[in-house]
């Protein structure tokens, strides 16, 4: 069917707005006044609308602008550079997709594999560059009170140092992982510039520290690669055969990080069953009423932000990028009352 180019060039209108207008404000005023003037602007408008609407969100094709070096200025010098280098911003966005590969999630993953004991055989869902596969390679400051309990791996305090709040009673302990393996429609390699470039671009103008913290982690991962597979892990053989590479001795624990809410719910239910279906642990952090894989109800109502599940077993409140843990279990992991 063939597109419309006006109503393309609408729908980007239309969603650019609603970008500057609801998500930008408070998080990154450089990329709410990019949008507005997309908004703004129909010939602007009209370069966007060339590339596929699945690639064209607000903070990809940014991300895209500032990986191909895009000024990070005001909305008329991105526009005009925009304008310079319009053909290779659709290329390039064209084959690229939102990849946020946030390594502070070890951070409240770490409790529930805490109650794993090792040796671990770690597969991720939605890997990306697997910078969530080393939650034993990084330095955690939870934070409690006026406390902070500090872990480090065995060597020493880590080039990534991530901190977190907790309430509850968690357990904390640094996990013996001896085996990294990922599933991603589009792995990124942690050694090749072109992909660490396109990581620490998809960090938002204004987020402190953030792609310095991607770009250690990156470090890491480049120096030890994990096992990473192309492939749709909703594909049940496609599971299988990444978690048939685990090594025996080890107790696989197939993670899946904040990636179920991407996944059409037809698939998301597939991944599910599938992973249950493997003789693995499955830690999983998502939004309370996503799916209905919890052992016992989760109201959304009375858990402030995602859930940190153990096999369907509601364990914490988390910050689905890392910054606070309430912890809801004992540590046997089985929930407690008030979960």
């Amino acid at each position: 069917m063939t597109q419309d180019p006006d109503a393309e060039t609408a729908a980007v209108v239309e969603r650019y707005a609603r970008f500057a207008r609801d998500e930008a404000p408070g998080r990154s005023q450089l990329y709410a006044g990019w949008a507005g003037g997309v908004a703004a602007d129909p010939e602007v408008a009209a370069i966007l609308a060339r590339i596929p609407a699945t690639r064209r969100q607000p903070p990809l094709v940014f991300a895209v602008t500032r990986m191909l070096g895009a000024p990070e200025a005001g909305f008329a010098a991105w526009a005009a550079w925009l304008r310079a280098h319009a053909d290779q911003t659709v290329a390039e966005a064209s084959v690229r997709r939102l990849q946020t590969n946030e390594p502070m999630r070890c951070a409240v993953l770490l409790p529930a594999l805490a109650t794993i004991p090792g040796p671990i055989a770690l597969l991720e869902v939605g890997a990306s560059a697997g910078l969530c596969l080393y939650p034993d390679r990084y330095s955690y400051r939870y934070r409690s009170g006026g406390g902070v309990v500090a872990l480090n791996p065995a060597g020493g305090q880590s080039t990534v140092v991530l901190e977190c709040e907790i309430t509850g009673d968690p357990p904390l302990r640094m996990p013996e992982v001896v085996w990294r393996g990922g599933i991603d429609l589009d792995p990124l390699d942690a050694a090749d510039a072109g992909d660490r470039r396109f990581l620490t671009s998809l960090v938002w103008p204004g987020e402190a520290g953030r792609a310095d913290r991607i770009a250690a982690a990156l470090d890491i991962a480049a120096a030890d690669p994990p096992l990473l597979r192309a492939g749709d892990a909703s594909d049940p053989d496609v599971l299988h055969a990444a978690a048939g590479a685990a090594p025996a001795g080890a107790t696989l624990v197939v993670t899946t990080p904040g990636v179920l809410p991407h996944i059409p719910r037809a698939g998301r239910e597939r991944l599910i069953e599938a992973v249950r279906r493997l003789d693995a642990v499955w830690i999983t952090i998502d939004p309370p009423a996503l799916h209905e894989g919890w052992r016992s109800p989760v109201d959304p109502d009375a858990w402030g932000g995602f859930v940190l599940g153990r096999d369907g077993e509601a364990l914490a409140a988390v910050d689905p990028l890392g910054s606070f843990v309430h912890w809801r279990a004992w540590r046997t992991g089985e929930t407690d009352a008030a979960g």
